[in-house]
């Protein structure tokens, strides 16, 4: 269903305010000025036994205006609606730019802001996909919906507490440069998650199971039909972590891996999306990821992984979290190679990176989480690429004498290089002479970065991809926050050491 954008957010003074704030940054020499209005509304609901254990209902509103003058960046927010005042932040912006290039050059620094050209695209609107927004869906709906799936859960033989919480977000932005493009932007989208917990009242011992469903760009109807079975994941969830919380602990040892893509996408994230931000890479970015271990100087020879390797940047993609129109630089949403072959072939870009290291037109990648934070370089949807002909996960399965299954994400630890790593997750499966023979616990592979995607031998087909994501993705100081989707099939990878949990903690 299209949607046009919501009337109350174009009823604002958002041109009046631009052009106001525009003129006064090229009144006092900008060389380049872009102003940008946000309303971004947050919600939220937490259950806890199918009893409400907390909600949220936030707007932030306000907008921002970032300027180049003398060679550095100046930016400054405001929230008073009026010409008089957007005029005002414009010159405060200027201000600090000019402030800023006095510290620059008492560093002794001869470096510049420049940024690559972007056509100027006119008045431009773009609306995500999706059916229903879920703010018009009555609260007393969402949070009936989640006490129904925790009853459900609650009433299967053995689980002892279930947890339920939905986020939902409706992003309004309005963005306008002294170039000449403008554009009006609104996306949806939203987060549902449901844990069962098992606890063995003689032992004490307890676990618990995670419905794999991911945070998606859609609407309400992604919890009442369209885009996954709830039924299904909600009647199964008991039986497995009954199973679960029976299972063996995992013998440490080099196994064979088919990685589920519930659990493959925070692999890809942490390994991949953060490695190929270039502001990481060229070491202008350190907060919260690190760098990058992929620098510049390798692009174009660094082997990521195996043959069968090809990663897509993407700020296309359907009902991706990290899906645009237009970037908070005005740039047109692409879609661009990442590693092609098992070879690093690019990098995600805005338009300061990619003028810095003459990569030519940036690929869409500054976003600001709120109109009181400067733009900054943030993750496409960052998607490992299926086999057109590929295998079914059955069948992956099948090509394994002695491995296991993981599925569903849970706890990670990487360096701030995003080299060494460990991943654990949801469930994890004993694969015995190609087939499922039993749930393992304590489950975590450990590999480097290279040596993990070199060992990858096969993807699997269309039929196995899913684009799976987070809310949650931080950088930058002050902190920000950028949701994110990565999409990929099932894989197969070969000789990955597999640690157990346990084990490892009591050393």
């Amino acid at each position: 269903m299209a949607h046009e954008i919501d009337p109350s957010f174009t009823a604002l003074p958002l041109r009046s305010l631009a052009d106001a704030a525009l003129a006064r940054a090229r009144a006092l020499g900008a060389a380049h000025a872009d102003f940008r209005f946000e309303r971004v509304r947050s919600a939220s609901w937490r259950l806890r036994d199918a009893r409400p254990a907390g909600s949220s209902d936030t707007t932030d509103l306000g907008y921002a205006v970032r300027v180049v003058h003398g060679g550095a960046w100046g930016f400054a927010s405001g929230v008073d609606l009026t010409m008089a005042a957007a005029a005002k932040v414009a010159a405060q912006a200027v201000a600090m730019a000019k402030l800023s290039a006095k510290v620059i050059a008492a560093a002794g620094s001869d470096e510049r802001v420049e940024l690559a050209d972007e056509p100027v695209h006119g008045e431009r609107t773009w609306v995500s996909s999706y059916e229903i927004d879920p703010f018009s869906v009555p609260d007393e709906e969402k949070a009936g919906l989640l006490a129904e799936w925790s009853g459900r859960l609650l009433r299967a033989e053995g689980v002892t507490h279930v947890d339920a919480s939905l986020t939902t977000v409706h992003e309004n932005k309005f963005y306008a440069d002294t170039a000449g493009t403008v554009t009006t932007q609104q996306r949806v989208r939203l987060h549902p998650e449901l844990t069962a917990v098992a606890v063995d009242g003689t032992t004490g011992e307890f676990d618990s199971m995670r419905t794999l469903a991911p945070p998606v760009g859609r609407g309400w109807e992604y919890l009442t039909g369209t885009g996954w079975d709830w039924d299904d994941e909600l009647e199964r969830i008991p039986g497995l972590l009954a199973e679960k919380m029976r299972a063996p602990s995992v013998e440490a040892g080099t196994y064979d891996l088919v990685v589920d893509p519930s659990n493959l996408w925070l692999t890809i994230h942490e390994s991949i999306g953060h490695a190929t931000e270039l502001d990481r890479a060229l070491g202008y970015e350190a907060a919260y990821a690190g760098t990058s271990f992929a620098t510049f100087d390798q692009l174009g020879s660094l082997v990521y992984g195996s043959p069968v390797m090809n990663v897509t940047g993407d700020r296309t993609a359907e009902h991706g979290l990290a899906t645009i129109g237009y970037d908070d630089e005005g740039v047109e949403a692409q879609s661009w190679d990442l590693i092609e072959d098992g070879t690093l072939v690019g990098y995600q870009l805005d338009r300061r990176m990619a003028k810095l290291t003459g990569l030519g037109r940036s690929n869409g990648c500054a976003y600001a989480d709120s109109p009181g934070h400067v733009p900054v370089q943030r993750m496409a949807n960052v998607s490992l690429r299926p086999d057109p002909g590929g295998l079914s996960t059955e069948d992956l399965i099948g090509g394994v004498e002695r491995g296991i299954y993981v599925v569903g994400d849970r706890s990670w630890s990487i360096d701030m290089q995003r080299y060494n790593f460990q991943f654990t997750g949801q469930r994890f499966f004993r694969i015995e002479n190609g087939r499922l023979a039993g749930q393992l616990r304590d489950v975590a592979y450990q590999a480097t970065t290279t040596d993990f995607w070199g060992s990858m031998e096969k993807v699997g087909g269309p039929q196995t991809y899913v684009l799976g994501g987070a809310f949650n993705c931080g950088k930058a100081q002050p902190g920000q926050v950028a949701a994110v989707s990565h999409g990929c099939p099932s894989a197969l990878f070969r000789g990955v050491s597999i640690l157990n949990t346990t084990q490892e903690a009591g050393r």
